[in-house]
């Protein structure tokens, strides 16, 4: 009750100061009738604080999140449920859902009234741009009685929370060479019918046994080919996330490091979809087996809380790799990148592994002048080169450049990557 008393608004306490007035009139001029009308005056307010006193611990809320995983840019809805345990009624309820600020402004509704024993829902919609964990309230109810003579607060503690994952984006299928690993390199196969000439192949890499070239597919094909091995096989993959600060340039949702985040859960999820064995690697410390740890979902909240780092170097990120490398496929998502980096990456070709970079080019994603526009296109040219001498496959990346267009290039031979190379060189003579 004395709780309730605090609550009271400012017309409830002008009832009581009435009543007080009313009172001492009555005394000093003998009006029973006044004395009277002070009570009633004093009773009302009274009351009003009895009864929301009352309500104020007979009231149930339960929260809802659909989705409770939401893409950047994407709506959640929130579901509200109260319920009033109570057997009176309640009067006017002003619901408020605490948020922080990348969700919205705080939502309020308003609730007329609500019988005794009843529920009743209401929903709002929230939006994110970035990427995150953001916790959903807690929920904080103000109780009024119907003539609005005393206000309480509640506050639920229970506390959701709504995770923001990375844009996804669909992406065309593609043969990998590459693609296999474990005992062996390929799918095992029966044995064909029309003799060595169906073997299966594949380009040569370096290191492999020359006893192992099938030379009528090198003459058809005019590259080197060599015979797949044949062992029980199992595609494995390894996604590497480049986290550098200095790597990446731009500010918030558009920035080169939320396009190679994007870029990196597209990849994940394909590969995973595709039934890759998936390993997650990047430069904050992330080591995450997708396998053991729950597919699709638990990559999306990793990359959800995935931060740049003030600090990285990209033999750190090399060494990761290669402490649990199994061969099979790496697929990189790098800044900006020197020559001397370009050559450490090629520490991670060991063990019959095939690696293809997304080289970023962060620049673009930055207002330069042309003399400076220049120079940044030569640097990106001579990383480029150095990928591909490094015995990576160097995709190009520059602002407004769409994943989906550009993953093709990533299952393209090594004509294709040679002539990239060339062209690369080329521009980074000039």
């Amino acid at each position: 009750m004395r709780e309730a008393m605090r609550g009271m608004t400012t017309r409830g306490r002008s009832f009581l100061a009435a009543a007080a007035a009313a009172a001492i009139s009555a005394v000093i001029l003998g009006e029973r009738d006044l004395l009277r009308v002070a009570i009633l005056l004093a009773a009302l307010p009274l009351l009003a604080a009895a009864y929301v006193g009352r309500s104020r611990y007979k009231l149930a809320c339960t929260r809802s999140l659909e989705p409770g995983r939401a893409p950047v840019g994407s709506s959640a809805r929130v579901i509200l449920r109260l319920q009033n345990m109570s057997r009176l009624p309640t009067g006017t309820l002003l619901l408020e859902d605490r948020l922080p600020y990348a969700l919205g402004s705080r939502p309020r509704v308003v609730l007329e009234r609500l019988g005794a024993h009843t529920a009743s829902s209401v929903a709002y919609t929230v939006r994110a741009d970035v990427r995150g964990r953001y916790p959903v309230g807690p929920l904080v109810i103000r109780l009024t009685d119907p003539f609005g003579l005393c206000e309480l607060t509640r506050s639920f503690p229970s506390v959701d929370r709504l995770t923001v994952i990375p844009q996804v984006v669909p992406l065309p299928s593609v043969r990998l060479a590459g693609e296999y690993a474990g005992t062996g390199d390929s799918r095992a196969r029966s044995v064909a019918v029309h003799g060595e000439d169906d073997a299966a192949t594949r380009e040569y890499r370096r290191g492999d046994d020359l006893r192992r070239v099938h030379w009528r597919s090198t003459a058809r094909t005019g590259e080197l080919m060599v015979r797949r091995e044949e062992q029980p096989w199992e595609s494995r993959a390894t996604v590497v996330l480049d986290t550098r600060q200095h790597a990446h340039r731009g500010e918030g949702p558009t920035s080169s490091f939320e396009w190679a985040v994007s870029a990196t859960a597209s990849i994940a999820v394909h590969l995973r979809q595709a039934g890759y064995k998936l390993r997650l690697v990047t430069g904050t410390g992330i080591d995450l087996d997708a396998t053991e740890a729950g597919g699709e979902g638990a990559i999306l909240d990793t990359l959800a809380d995935v931060k740049l780092s003030q600090t990285g170097d990209i033999s750190v990120l090399v060494d990761a790799v290669r402490r649990r490398s199994d061969g099979g496929l790496v697929i990189g998502l790098f800044g900006a990148l020197s020559g001397a980096e370009a050559e450490v990456l090629s520490g991670l070709r060991g063990n019959g592994a095939t690696c293809i970079g997304f080289a970023v080019d962060s620049s673009t994603w930055v207002t330069m002048t042309a003399p400076d526009r220049q120079e940044a296109d030569r640097q990106h040219a001579a990383t480029s080169l150095a990928l591909v001498r490094s015995g990576w496959r160097s995709v190009p990346v520059a602002h407004g450049d769409s994943l989906a267009a550009l993953w093709p290039a990533a299952g393209r031979g090594s004509q294709g990557f040679a002539y990239r190379a060339a062209m690369a060189e080329t521009v980074a003579g000039m």
